[in-house]
């Protein structure tokens, strides 16, 4: 019944483990990378393979986009831009780090140099100035609605204990029960093994001397 129970319960550390590599170590990796990314290349996005996520903010793509959305974008060079492509670029009217999502409307071209003119679906009027290549940043490939209010938590004090912190300490905290689970079925394996090898060798020596004495109990009758 014992070994039963154990077996039942390495199964379910087994399982627990495996869920747990499944879903935190990606997270543990996409996070760290980004992270380390933003610190490295402060005037880059950070993306991984060419792809990069972005938080919306307004709803000046909406209904097709919507504040609050999490936005997948691929990296791309400015000569595969097309009209109508909803692409992500520095503000040319900001403060040179806020990025916009916009659909271009119009491709210009002056002295050899590519311009996009863009506007938000949800607007009546176009961007006030045409965005410069070098201010492209990515091309639109997909949303996930409403994850962007998710990586908002993720990027607090709170959201990188819980995303970054607590994957680590599930992990280590499971290696360590794990290990004490196998330390310790190992130590009930020893002791049940030198209990039955203890038991064999009382059997050995009570029939050594059941032998001895029989031996004796001939010798004097003889």
């Amino acid at each position: 019944m014992t070994k039963e129970k154990t077996s039942v319960t390495q199964r379910v550390l087994t399982i627990v483990g495996t869920v747990l590599c499944i879903i935190l170590i990606p997270i543990l990796l996409i996070n760290i990378t980004l992270i380390a990314k933003s610190y490295i290349n402060k005037d880059e996005v950070p993306s991984i393979g060419g792809t990069f996520p972005l938080i919306v903010l307004t709803d000046s793509m909406y209904p097709d986009i919507k504040s609050g959305d999490l936005i997948i974008c691929n990296t791309a060079e400015a000569e595969d831009i097309k009209v109508n492509d909803v692409i992500s670029f520095f503000d040319p009217a900001g403060n040179g780090t806020s990025i916009v999502t916009h659909r271009v409307i119009e491709i210009v071209e002056d002295d050899g140099e590519i311009f996009f003119r863009t506007r938000g679906d949800n607007n009546n009027t176009e961007d006030k100035e045409l965005v410069p290549a070098e201010n492209l940043v990515g091309v639109y490939k997909m949303r996930i609605a409403g994850a962007g209010h998710i990586a908002m938590f993720m990027q607090s004090t709170a959201g990188l204990i819980i995303c970054v912190v607590l994957p680590i300490i599930l992990l280590v905290g499971y290696d360590i029960i794990r290990r004490r689970i196998y330390e310790k079925n190992n130590k009930q394996d020893t002791d049940a093994l030198l209990a039955e090898l203890e038991a064999l060798r009382a059997e050995k020596a009570e029939k050594e001397k059941a032998a001895i004495g029989a031996d004796n109990s001939d010798s004097t009758e003889n």
